[in-house]
């Protein structure tokens, strides 16, 4: 995990106890008037009062479960730390940051159905939270539902304007059969000249992961839509010019070999 989460909670239950306390004890200072008669001295002098503890208390059953959530990180228990989690999340339900860290804990563990309920929660919370737009995607994708994987790549796209959601998006069009629209992603990532500096990971039947040029990647994807769509000779053309850039590419490779 990136953050301390003791931090952020402490922080937090301190800042809510703090300002508390402050509203408080704000009195509205009464109106001074001129005294006409003057007040005889006191022929005592009143003690000071005692000040009042200004240090805000914290719920010691939450810093209890930070302190597990903490241990249990560095003694890497992850279900004992998932445990904290909800703990945590039960006494500090205005917590957005508690519940990214769970929904993150499932997502980094692929257990996608459970990191996507918890995505939404965040989504319900702010609808243009990159990250948990990114979980739930990622995570409806992983357990087959594309058709919500896509509208959350789509809500992902137009806050970051990211060539690679874009290129998740037209392959989620073509499962999809949505050949209309993935053309038209497609046609956008060859038009734009940054994906030139951009790569896509590829694990072929070896089971390793390899890096290719995401142009080779878009060309090989609109070549499967027009292939889809009855095309064999666009199609054709485009896994060859996938190839011309990077000739060792799998997919166009598998491709082309299918079209002869």
């Amino acid at each position: 995990m990136k953050k301390s989460v003791l931090a952020l909670v402490l922080i937090a239950v301190v800042s809510g106890v703090s300002a508390q306390k402050k509203k408080k004890n704000e009195k509205i200072e009464p109106v001074k008037q001129e005294a006409t008669v003057q007040k005889p001295e006191p022929t005592k002098t009143e003690p000071a009062p005692t000040p009042k503890d200004t240090v805000p208390q914290i719920n010691p059953l939450v810093r209890h479960f930070a302190i597990k959530y903490q241990v249990a990180l560095q003694w890497n228990d992850a279900e004992v730390a998932k445990d904290a989690l909800y703990d945590l999340i039960v006494e500090n339900q205005g917590n957005d940051s508690l519940i990214y860290e769970l929904a993150y804990y499932y997502f980094s563990n692929q257990k996608y159905p459970s990191a996507v309920l918890v995505s939404q929660e965040l989504l319900k919370r702010n609808p243009k939270n990159p990250a948990a737009l990114e979980m739930a995607a990622v995570g409806y994708e992983n357990i087959g539902v594309y058709d919500r994987a896509l509208q959350s790549y789509e809500s992902l796209f137009l806050l970051q304007n990211n060539p690679t959601v874009l290129y998740k998006m037209a392959f989620l069009q073509l499962r999809l059969k949505r050949y209309k629209e993935s053309i038209t992603s497609s046609d956008i990532l060859i038009a734009d000249k940054s994906i030139d500096s951009l790569k896509v990971s590829y694990t072929g039947s070896d089971n390793k992961t390899k890096e290719f040029p995401m142009r080779a990647a878009v060309l090989n994807l609109k070549g499967m839509v027009m292939q889809e769509q009855g095309d064999k000779v666009t199609a054709k053309a485009l896994f060859q010019q996938s190839l011309a850039i990077s000739a060792d590419f799998p997919p166009a490779k598998e491709n082309l070999l299918k079209l002869k």
